[in-house]
């Protein structure tokens, strides 16, 4: 299914007045930042806005059952299987011989921006027979080039053994596709492990079906319904990227960082292009969801989990909640120790008993006002590794885990109830 069969069936604000590409689309997005809005008449094209900024829509979108998101993205990592190759993909419907970014529908999210930037695009690369998707931003500098983010994972060790060898990284940049890949390649897997591969389990596991590819020219197998294929090269040149709006809301700082060059523009019939509003809900769930199956996982070794969740509050990323079914009074300590294990860039976790509503944080506040204690309940860790997103701390940080688990069994722990 392509992206269009999702927009179709969502309830969105259509915004028929022409807008800008410098900042209206932002200045709208935020004053709804869960409501998906599509702007038909954008320049350079028709765009959407804030598609998977809920959970309903993303678990509507794989078709798994309410709060089976986290367990089914945990399932699918451990069950990968083979996409299906496709002939006459609606992704290639369409090619720009002489490719020219600035005429897409890119915006400008923050006046402060390094300029135009692709923040959805889903890199695909393939090197000495692995294959990996991820992630990055693209900051358009001119007709065919960007300039890429990227960190020190595995797109990253693909480019630097290339480059070592003198070649530039053959790759193609997806931008408008399914959930399942969205959340595949924001997905941290070993390095050997088809990010692909999980897509096509996360797909089959609600919908039934997996996710249909196609072939490019340079090789690289690509999602054969996104509205949009970008073909081209990570060159060995380098250029300052940003200063940009990452996940907390702030501006990360300028680096230099790797040129992409573009060679093909491949599109589908009326292409959507899909806007993710830096450190909005969108970024937020796709970010944040991943490292919940993972945190999920590890707690499972010491305590029975109920649910697992990064909180908008702490950008998806840097604070969590977890529930549990309390079966002794050492516990909660326990859960805290593995969770920062699991997501270390996280520097605060509280842990409630099961009949705490995790997303629902007042309902998660009572739980810290009625049955925590600083004296007893609070883990506090000093010096530990955290979070290059965290303005306050971005290399040592310290981290703290509040058990706001009840201390006892007495009545004077429970909510009220008229059953």
């Amino acid at each position: 299914m392509s992206m269009k069969y999702y927009i179709d069936r969502f309830d969105k604000d259509i915004v028929e007045e022409k807008v800008s590409l410098k900042g209206d689309i932002t200045r709208r997005a935020k004053a709804k930042p869960e409501r998906p809005m599509f702007f038909p008449d954008a320049p350079g094209g028709k765009v959407i806005i804030n598609l998977w900024a809920t959970r309903e829509r993303l678990r509507r979108a794989i078709g798994v059952k309410k709060d089976e998101l986290v367990d089914t993205l945990a399932r699918a990592v451990e069950s990968p299987s083979e996409p299906k190759e496709i002939d006459e993909p609606p992704a290639l419907e369409n090619c720009a011989q002489e490719p020219d970014l600035t005429n897409l529908p890119i915006p400008q999210y923050y006046p402060r921006d390094g300029g135009r930037y692709i923040t959805s695009g889903v890199v695909f690369a393939e090197h000495e027979g692995t294959r990996n998707l991820s992630i990055h931003r693209l900051m358009v500098m001119d007709e065919k080039r960007m300039a890429i983010r990227l960190v020190p994972r595995d797109l990253h060790k693909m480019y630097e053994e290339s480059r070592e060898k003198g070649k530039e990284l053959d790759i193609a940049i997806a931008v408008g596709v399914c959930p399942p890949i969205l959340l595949a390649s924001a997905t941290s897997l070993d390095f050997d492990t088809d990010e692909l591969k999980l897509a096509s389990s996360l797909r089959e596991s609600g919908i039934g079906e997996p996710v249909e590819v196609t072939e490019l020219e340079n090789g690289l197998t690509v999602p054969a319904h996104s509205e949009y294929i970008l073909q081209g090269r990570i060159t060995l040149d380098e250029t300052d990227e940003g200063p940009f709006v990452d996940i907390t809301g702030t501006y990360d700082k300028v680096r230099k960082q790797p040129i992409v060059e573009i060679d093909k523009i491949w599109h589908t019939d009326d292409p959507i292009f899909h806007a993710l509003l830096p450190g909005g809900y969108e970024h937020f769930l796709l970010m944040g969801l991943p490292r919940e199956s993972v945190m999920k996982e590890e707690v499972e070794k010491v305590a029975k989990v109920k649910d697992v969740r990064l909180t908008e509050g702490g950008c998806s990323w840097l604070h969590g909640i977890i529930s549990i079914e309390k079966e002794d009074e050492g516990e909660p300590k326990k859960v805290i120790e593995k969770a920062f294990q699991a997501h270390t860039s996280m520097k605060k976790i509280t842990v409630v008993d099961e009949d705490i509503n995790i997303y629902d944080d007042k309902d998660v506040e009572w739980a810290v006002a009625t049955r925590f204690q600083p004296h007893r309940d609070l883990t506090v860790l000093e010096d530990e590794k955290g979070s290059s997103l965290d303005p306050s701390a971005p290399d040592l940080t310290s981290k703290w885990g509040l058990d706001a688990t009840k201390p006892g069994e007495g009545e004077e722990f429970e909510k009220a109830s008229l059953e």
